[in-house]
């Protein structure tokens, strides 16, 4: 793939990037991060990776990273609480992985909204270490970490997920405190339609059940932005949770609210290199807009990586996703 040349791609060398002016560094440099820590993918997987190309493959992707997650159950000096439920319906449960030492500070929440194209919310896979891989990653990274579902189609068509992501924020506000966490430090992370979801929250001030969104951030890794009826495609799990009504297509869209909200949380917008295109050209047109109305985000290409490796090397030896997520959340 021939690399926008607006969009930075994060190596060990340090960033790397091409820029079309100047003004665009400028404010590109306010918020991007510089950092010569950064892991690639390992040489054996990335070819691999390649040869799955720019889809979204979840087997053969977990299978990759399966025997590579450093840390599995039972976690040691950890609590972990599962299915506690936050909402009304069915599908609002959560799982938190805290800490089990008592600490002198609350710790910062990362609050992971899983994606499954609209029609499933899946926390943990059974009989893998997947997602849980995220969760143990951010206890060992000094955060309490919790993953949540929400309900999906066919049942439920939009708005519900963003619904559900505010009252699962709303019960982290008031229950976190007695688990060690933050808060006042809430991140959100969504991925695929997880990262829609959570765009979706932020940019609605309807969803908010705590004054403004209650983040200290939110990550948006490989999601939909911006519906129109090319983006929304054909029938499928997509079209269904957005709707028929192309003229609801704008209202809808999680990138007009993004762009107009004031006092939004800082936010981080991220894609792999194998993303399929249309999910990099949604993450590098949120990106452009933001910037252009002075919202500029943290935005990261991800060199090497697929649309589920992105999650699946969470909490491994291969940091080149781990490190980015860590850089945001401890600079907000």
């Amino acid at each position: 793939m021939r690399p926008s040349t607006r969009v930075p791609s994060l190596n060990p060398k340090g960033t790397a990037m091409k820029v079309a002016s100047l003004a665009w560094l400028y404010a590109f440099a306010a918020t991007i991060f510089t950092c010569t820590c950064f892991a690639q993918v390992p040489a054996e997987i990335g070819e691999k990776l390649k040869v799955i190309g720019r889809t979204v493959e979840v087997t053969d992707t977990a299978r990759l990273y399966e025997g590579r997650v450093l840390e599995f159950e039972p976690h040691a000096d950890m609590n972990v609480e599962r299915d506690l439920r936050y909402g009304p319906y069915d599908e609002n449960l959560l799982d938190v992985f805290a800490t089990a030492q008592k600490q002198a500070q609350l710790r910062p929440v990362l609050v992971y909204v899983p994606g499954g194209g609209y029609i499933n919310a899946v926390r943990r896979i059974p009989d893998s270490a997947f997602f849980d891989n995220l969760m143990v990653w951010a206890v060992r990274n000094g955060m309490i970490g919790v993953s949540m579902s929400y309900r999906v189609m066919p049942k439920n068509a939009w708005p519900a997920a963003p619904e559900d992501v505010g009252v699962a924020v709303q019960w982290i506000r008031e229950q976190i405190v007695a688990r060690g966490g933050d808060p006042k430090r809430i991140f959100l992370m969504g991925h695929s339609s997880g990262a829609a979801h959570v765009a979706s929250y932020v940019a609605d001030e309807r969803f908010h059940k705590a004054r403004g969104s209650g983040l200290a951030g939110a990550l948006m890794l490989s999601g939909f932005y911006r519906l129109a009826p090319k983006t929304v495609g054909a029938p499928g799990p997509r079209r269904a949770y957005f709707g028929d009504d192309v003229i609801q297509y704008e209202e809808r869209s999680a990138q007009r609210g993004l762009l107009t909200r004031a006092n939004q949380p800082p936010l981080m917008v991220g894609f792999a290199e194998l993303d399929p295109p249309p999910t990099e050209s949604q993450a590098v047109q949120l990106n452009d807009a933001l910037c252009k109305a002075g919202h500029c985000p943290t935005f990261v290409r991800f060199a090497g990586h697929s649309h589920m490796s992105e999650m699946f090397s969470i909490g491994t030896a291969d940091h080149s996703i781990s490190d980015s997520v860590l850089a945001f959340t401890r600079s907000h």
